[in-house]
């Protein structure tokens, strides 16, 4: 399989839109996915990202999200080899700003309210509750890979979230439950002279609409319980769903939110770390990362 196929996707989307050549320019690359900004003979320009699995059905989320009236970028052409998928998208230009927390919340209300379909995963109370669980299959293709043996406080950790899950998880379905972007940061929304556009819907599913409220002060700092009831009642103030306020789970809104949020970002951080990843030497980082946000999820969801 080919390591990083970019300059074949290139060519193969180049044939797709008539264009001979054309100059790269990196914007943001990383392990498994890059960003950059190519010029073509005649000057104009586009966007060229390029993604692995499971990266590779953005294609399809942001041609629906733009079919059903979501402001985002146009997909010019998209090719997949081997694992990879290969978009030319329009090229925005430059943003006059960063995203703010009313921004936020204009964009969330428009892509929740916006109907969903069949493609995109759904991720229901079974689904949501199953995380813990899923989470501790992971943590045993790990060990069998002689991998994070030291983590028995993860596994008691996961046992003890795992027997509160079905209790804590109800409501998962209590509206805003539609649309979810998944990586609702400020910098996936994209403020331009002429409005906003939601980028980087690459794992984009069905499911509670208030963990894309959770994720958008991001992971790094201590979560804020009462800076995100602040937002969630901005949310709804500009036309949010009202029960986005309504406890679930025997918690707040805003600590079910924050918990649940974190428990699906473990679980992820985790399937990273043994199969999209697969590098030993990244452990200590995901190790530090999940033992954090198990903290987290335990006092948030009160267990």
């Amino acid at each position: 399989m080919t390591l990083n196929p970019s300059a074949e996707l290139l060519d193969n989307l180049l044939t797709a839109i008539d264009q001979t050549a054309a100059v790269r320019e990196e914007v943001r690359v990383w392990s498994m996915s890059g960003v950059e900004r190519v010029t073509f003979p005649d000057g104009s320009t586009a966007i060229f990202k390029y993604a692995k699995t499971p990266f590779d059905r953005e294609d399809q989320a942001l041609r629906l999200a733009r079919t059903l009236g979501v402001p985002v970028p146009q997909v010019h052409a998209s090719a997949v080899l081997d694992d990879w998928l290969g978009m030319l998208m329009e090229d925005l230009g430059p943003s006059v700003r960063e995203a703010d927390d009313l921004d936020g919340v204009a964009a969330a209300v428009v892509l929740h309210s916006t109907r969903t379909a069949p493609p995109l995963p759904v991720l229901d109370q079974n689904r949501l509750r199953a995380l813990p669980g899923r989470a501790l299959e992971h943590l045993g293709r790990l060990r069998k890979a002689d991998r994070w043996q030291d983590a028995g406080d993860i596994e008691d950790r996961l046992d003890r979230i795992a027997g509160a899950a079905e209790a804590r998880s109800a409501g998962a379905t209590t509206a805003p439950f539609g649309w979810v972007h998944s990586e609702f940061h400020p910098t996936s929304l994209y403020i331009g002279e002429r409005g906003w556009r939601l980028l980087d819907l690459a794992r984009s599913f069905t499911g509670p609409g208030l963990l894309d409220l959770a994720s958008w002060h991001g992971t790094i700092e201590p979560p804020h319980p009462v800076r995100l009831r602040v937002f969630l009642e901005q949310y709804v103030t500009v036309g949010g769903a009202p029960d986005a306020l309504a406890p679930r789970g025997g918690l707040t809104a805003e600590n079910w939110a924050l918990g649940w949020h974190r428990m699906w970002a473990v679980e992820w951080f985790m399937e990273q770390s043994v199969r999209w990843i697969n590098d030993p030497a990244t452990d200590p980082a995901y190790l530090k990362a999940v033992r954090r946000h198990l903290t987290d999820v335990l006092h948030l969801l009160e267990i």
